[in-house]
């Protein structure tokens, strides 16, 4: 056994002990929402149970805590996020959020499992300093991860890796994804306004209907992803949001759909929304119609460092987790802004009925608590896995 096993043997020894109270954590972050933006409530509450006091305030209303290592080496950033979705939670649990906000995203469960692992680490010691990430605005752009990043948070605090772990419906309990390369997709959100000749619904004849515009703008834009992409990668165009009209026999002058475009390559995005641009503004011309097109960034493709996910896999196994070395998402996460500064980990952690589990945003979400530990332990494997490295 090498001292980095007996670490992480002592360090999973350790968590056990804090999950009590990392539980009943948990359930109060999880009563309690914020919205993106408003987190410090959750931030204060989050700072009292590490007990470190008030840290780092970064990006507005995150942290940044800094927990020293015992020896000499860079930090290793451990990340979890703070906000919370605006969903109306059904699930009936006792801690269930009774305001129009639910974490349906796991982020109460990712923050629990990380004071876990902090408050473990300074009872046994680990060789290189961690640095929790508090993270705000991960649900909304511009993210909380990119402003941490342009602050030189990383660079102030020699970073040289960042782990984070996500819950995951779709993998059975018990199970960790840990997948060299891209894992997470890029996401650019659109906006479109078509805009034609509104009147009677009984004379079209006389009009230019942007609702027949847009509707056939939104089944067109599926083709992105069959006749754009390369399908070995793939692309996600989706329309999730249309606004028309007011009554049934008047056809409007303007109709407004948003949606988001997913892909797995960098390359692949600007041929996409080239394709996007001319779908839109072609179709709405040959309806007699004109198009507005807007297109807002958000986050990058997520890259995993190969050396820091096949590293992870061991440190997994040895954990007792099952791994999987194939899972990814289309799902995307502003954890990609890091990874584009120094090497990066998102590991998925699976939360049990694959086939009829609610799914991520859901206003049925809701992970068990055992979730915690697992989390708790997809972490440590991770800064296990950078200090090997």
């Amino acid at each position: 056994m090498t001292e980095l096993d007996g670490l992480q043997d002592r360090w999973e020894a350790a968590v056990e002990a804090e999950l009590p109270s990392a539980i009943e954590l948990r359930h109060r972050l999880h009563a309690d929402p914020r919205a993106s933006g408003d987190e410090e409530d959750t931030a204060r509450a989050v700072l009292e149970a590490l007990g470190t006091g008030e840290g780092v305030r970064v990006a507005k209303t995150g942290r940044a805590v800094l927990f020293p290592g015992t020896g000499p080496g860079p930090a290793v950033v451990l990340r979890a996020e703070l906000d919370a979705l605006p969903v109306t939670e059904r699930t009936g649990a006792p801690w269930a959020s009774e305001t129009s906000l639910m974490h349906a995203c796991g982020h109460d469960v990712h923050l629990a499992a990380l004071v876990a692992a902090c408050r473990a680490a300074a009872v046994i010691g680990v060789p290189r300093p961690i640095l929790a990430v508090l993270q705000p605005r991960e649900e909304t752009s511009p993210s909380g991860a990119l402003d941490i990043v342009e602050s030189g948070l990383l660079s102030e605090y020699g970073v040289d890796a960042a782990i984070g772990a996500h819950v995951q419906p779709r993998l059975a309990a018990g199970v960790v994804s840990a997948v060299p390369g891209p894992v997470n997709a890029s996401t650019d959100e659109f906006d479109v306004i078509v805009r034609g000749q509104g009147g009677h619904a009984g004379y079209p004849h006389l009009l230019r209907d942007p609702i027949l515009a847009l509707s056939q703008i939104v089944v067109s834009l599926q083709q992105l992803a069959s006749r754009r992409v390369d399908p070995v990668f793939g692309a996600v165009c989706s329309v999730g949001r249309i606004e028309a009209g007011t009554t049934a026999n008047v056809v409007p002058n303007e109709a407004r759909a948003f949606g988001s475009l997913r892909l797995m390559r960098a390359e692949d995005r600007e041929r996409a929304l080239e394709g996007l641009a001319e779908v839109v503004h072609g179709t709405a011309k040959a309806h007699g119609c004109g198009a507005e097109l807007q297109i807002t960034p958000c986050e990058p493709v997520l890259h995993n460092d190969p050396g820091l996910a096949l590293r992870a896999q061991r440190r997994l196994v040895r954990a007792g987790a099952g791994v999987d070395t194939e899972f990814r998402s289309f799902g995307a996460d502003d954890f990609a802004h890091y990874c584009g500064v120094t090497r990066g980990l998102m590991m998925f952690v699976g939360l049990g009925d694959t086939a009829g589990a609610p799914s991520l945003h859901d206003e049925l979400f809701l992970p068990p608590d055992a979730a915690v530990g697992h989390v708790a332990s997809a972490l440590i494997a991770g800064y296990s896995a950078a200090v090997e490295g």
